[in-house]
């Protein structure tokens, strides 16, 4: 076996791992980044809907098992950026109180062990980093805080419009905060109908390849390795230290040892990779003394949903930029929160095809052409029930079952009375219930008592010294808003963290 040596190894390359590059890499350190995957070409299938969802062109191929002991293909990408290639790029803060015990209509949402005080100096810069574009002051939920770096993204005249009916309603309708890159500039962003779920042809969304790793892997001191699975990591004879990762590159088996390692693998396979790695002193999987690794998967209650009118054609290209945080705390009538509405992409007929194929494709791009597309997302609560384990084989299993369904089937029973007062006929929705992978948190929270946490506050395990592990699996609840934006500013107080007390 080959043997490779480097200061800090950093598993995965998505918001959290990207980001990490990023933020070490004007240290002296030689940090190596591992990729599973390969870089998304610039291809003309980025823009396709047949090739993106029908044919599932850059999807993992692999299949997960569900709590029914059925094989599924989650949605989820190996790649250089990992799933920030893919998604939306609506970056949000946590709510100032999403950081607080909240009570909800199917329990407690617990406290963090941090506050928003302690992570907005990082949210600052993870807006600038990732280009973050919003209107200061318009979200009345929104927590005081400096202005955003970039003005939000103009609605298009059919969103406009939908607005102003929304404030006539007595709603506070407040522009989406966008990770964009030059919009509407020369080699910007072109501002298209393929953002959401597509990866970006002309690599102007703000994912974390574009903000995050291109900027490390110009760097002398950084090395990418792509198709470069983590297997497992191996630890020193005493246990307390991870001494080295087993990496499978290129069709051979590579010893890589560091002093410091950083796993950002994503909620689901960072619990997955932790539990692989048991030994005679970790029987259950490194640092599980707790035995919450792989525990608390949470993923979002989301609810896709459409306002159709068979007489009004809806114009707009770019229409992911209205959000409705009115009932993100509370209902309409007072009482627990319910969550958030967010406009969303376009849908393509093909897309709308994938959920009920026996329907011919015309139907579906005349009904779509005519229809406005909207996001419903409640608060997944933890529960130790709902968790990530691997079979004899290595091969993810998810036994997951969304809870707080009171309160979200009443914020998708709002916003559908919402859309038919603003005059559309149907109002169709779909959920991806217990197979939801998008928005996954949870498997590795982190807290201050080792009995109950897995992580420190921040990110460093309880039990192995010098293992940190940077991704949404650090989320002691899930809040009701995208977790991306809250990934990467951790990741930049972690990063401060091991300039000061490993690399000073």
């Amino acid at each position: 076996m080959r043997n490779e040596r480097y200061d800090i190894v950093i598993i995965g390359s998505g918001a959290g791992g990207g980001t990490m590059a990023s933020a070490l890499a004007d240290s002296p350190a030689r940090i190596l980044v591992l990729e599973r995957g390969d870089f998304v070409p610039q291809e003309a299938e980025n823009w396709d809907p047949e090739a993106v969802w029908k044919h599932l062109r850059y999807r993992v191929r692999e299949r997960w098992i569900d709590r029914h002991g059925r094989e599924f293909r989650p949605y989820t990408h190996y790649c250089v950026g990992g799933n920030t290639k893919f998604w939306g790029s609506v970056l949000y803060r946590l709510r100032r109180e999403d950081f607080e015990a909240i009570e909800h209509v199917d329990g407690v949402s617990p406290a963090w062990p941090i506050d928003y005080d302690t992570l907005a100096p990082y949210y600052d810069r993870a807006e600038r980093l990732y280009h973050v574009r919003g209107q200061h002051g318009a979200d009345p939920t929104e927590a005081p805080r400096q202005p955003f770096p970039y003005a939000p993204v103009p609605h298009e005249p059919v969103m406009a419009e939908i607005v102003e009916q929304l404030r006539a309603l007595g709603l506070r309708p407040s522009p989406l905060p966008l990770g964009l890159v030059r919009p509407g500039e020369r080699n910007g962003c072109i501002l298209c109908n393929t953002c959401n779920s597509f990866p970006c042809r002309v690599r102007a969304k703000s994912d974390a390849e574009v903000c995050g790793v291109q900027h490390a892997a110009a760097r002398p001191n950084v090395t990418l390795w792509t198709n470069a699975l983590a297997r497992r990591l191996l630890t020193d004879p005493s246990g307390r230290k991870v001494a080295a990762v087993e990496v499978q590159s290129n069709g051979e088996v590579v010893r890589v040892e560091a002093p410091l390692v950083v796993v950002s693998c994503g909620a689901v396979n960072s619990a997955a990779l932790l539990l692989r790695s048991a030994t005679d002193k970790h029987p259950d999987g490194l640092a599980n003394s707790s035995g919450l690794v792989g525990r608390r998967y949470m993923a979002h209650l989301a609810t896709m949903m459409q306002g159709f009118h068979p007489f009004r054609r809806n114009h707009a290209v770019f229409q992911k930029t209205v959000a409705i945080n009115d009932f993100y705390l509370h209902g309409p009538d007072g009482g627990s929160p319910l969550g958030q509405i967010q406009s969303q992409g376009r849908t393509h007929g093909v897309m709308a095809q994938t959920v009920a194929p026996w329907i011919p494709l015309w139907a579906y791009d005349a009904w779509v052409a005519r229809g406005v597309d909207w996001l419903a997302i409640s608060e997944d609560l933890p529960c130790d029930d709902n968790r990530v384990t691997v079979d004899g084989d290595g091969r993810i299993r998810l036994d997951y079952r969304p809870n707080n369904l009171r309160a979200h089937g009443r914020l998708v029973a709002e916003m559908k009375r919402i859309l038919r007062r603003l005059g559309f006929w149907v109002v169709v929705a779909h959920s991806h219930r217990d197979r939801n992978t998008t928005h996954q948190c949870g498997t590795l929270c982190f807290g201050t008592d080792p009995r109950s946490s897995v992580l420190d506050p921040y990110c460093r395990t309880h039990d192995i010294d010098n293992l940190f592990v940077v991704d949404a699996s650090f989320f002691p609840s899930s809040a009701a808003v995208n977790p991306g934006l809250t990934i990467v500013a951790q990741a930049l107080r972690v990063a401060d963290r091991i300039k000061e007390t490993y690399l000073d």
